[in-house]
């Protein structure tokens, strides 16, 4: 008999308050499983409708809704107080010159069809050996930046929440130089050095009426799927760098930024925020998973040693919850028009129609946007990685 992931979670939470603190190790497979980051994208409704299936097994629709506090976006933390890259414009702006050996690294997320993502300079290498080199590769000529050719995004989500926004997106982005089979990374302000990855990266959204631009942002891309969230606001129980937590790069989008990645389907939607990656809670308890990595750094010219996290055991198969979405608008496709980078011949966008709001538990909308869920995670049997367990203060 399978048991819910919650129920699991609990039986964990007992044995982790008998032994002390247990962090999980996700499972050494081949690299695309390993990165979570390559969705089952079947075309067919016989493919899209097993996939949807599949995932509403696995979703936890009955979590309680994340509690934060009131969303503030002067929240310390929230508005980036960093310098602007060297390659990058000095603020963002749309009908720049198309340049598709451009250096800039300045990305924007505004909308379902406004939005950018980093990506290689060159196919000569993957993702993970030039992620402090990424430049940005944007649906519309802008920021200097080079351009996303049309036909290039076969399905994008775009979601506003109280504290932040998220774009997730597949398609053939070995259009935007991924080599195919890539199966990605992640790239946040931060990096291995501290300078971020890439190094000079600048992110910006207009969500809020004007052009700001954020502290926290984290986007996870390979060569067919693709997800950025930058975090607008921040709270004592949800700070930006809870929401857009960084350290969890090897588990992939459908774990760290829970959605819709509904193929050929292209949608704008209000939504719940979801938790905190890695966050779960069961019973009243709230427990941390913390992914297993080992690596050296230099203090004062000494070399020393990390560990995160413990050896040997597994990841968990699913976010907390899928967070629920209403006032979606649907398009028929997204398109820049710019003739001299068109891979396909497309359309431009369509006009939007209402979709009903997957609020409520008995609603198609609601079964839609729980098909989030990696396919590549459905065995219920390969269940567990690291939670500290306990009363947690995000």
């Amino acid at each position: 008999m399978l048991l819910p992931i919650r129920s699991l979670l609990s039986l964990l939470a007992i044995a982790t308050l008998a032994q002390g603190a247990i962090v999980y190790r996700p499972r050494r497979v081949d690299e695309a499983a390993r990165h979570n980051l390559l969705p089952r994208q079947g075309s067919s409704s016989s493919s899209a409708a097993a996939s949807s299936a599949a995932a509403l097994n696995n979703a936890e629709n009955d979590s309680p809704k994340f509690t934060y506090g009131t969303a503030d976006p002067k929240y310390p933390g929230v508005v980036a107080t960093g310098p602007m890259g060297s390659t990058n414009p000095s603020k963002p702006s749309l009908n720049t010159a198309v340049n598709q050996t451009s250096m800039s690294r300045l990305a924007t997320v505004n909308s379902v069809d406004d939005w950018c993502t980093f990506g290689p300079p060159d196919n000569s290498k993957t993702l993970g050996d030039v992620e402090g080199e990424v430049v940005a590769y944007c649906t519309k000529a802008r920021n200097n930046a080079r351009v996303i050719p049309d036909g290039t995004v076969t399905a994008a989500h775009f979601v506003k929440t109280p504290l932040y926004v998220q774009i997730m997106a597949l398609g053939d982005f070995t259009k935007i130089n991924f080599q195919k089979g890539d199966s990605g990374g992640e790239l946040d302000p931060h990096g291995a050095t501290g300078l971020g990855n890439p190094v000079g990266g600048n992110v910006t959204s207009n969500i809020t009426g004007s052009d700001v631009f954020y502290e926290e942002w984290m986007n996870y891309v390979s060569h067919e799927l693709m997800c950025f969230r930058i975090c607008i606001a921040g709270s004592d129980g949800a700070p930006p760098s809870k929401e857009c937590q960084h350290s969890l790069d090897e588990v992939g989008c459908y774990w760290i930024m829970p959605g819709n990645y509904y193929p050929d389907q292209f949608e704008s939607c209000d939504a719940d925020a979801a938790y905190p990656p890695g966050i779960y809670v069961s019973d009243g308890s709230t427990s941390s998973f913390q992914q297993y990595a080992t690596g050296i750094w230099t203090d004062d010219g000494e070399v020393k040693t990390y560990t995160n996290g413990s050896k040997g055991e597994e990841t968990p198969t699913a976010a907390q919850s899928q967070p629920s979405s209403s006032n979606c608008k649907t398009y028929s496709t997204i398109a820049n028009n710019i003739a001299s980078l068109a891979q396909t011949s497309s359309g431009g966008s369509g006009s939007s129609s209402s979709k009903k709001s997957s609020g409520s538990s008995d609603s198609t909308s609601q079964r839609s946007s729980a098909m989030n869920i990696s396919p590549a995670l459905l065995p219920i049997g390969v269940l567990f990685a690291a939670f500290v367990v306990g009363s947690l203060v995000l």
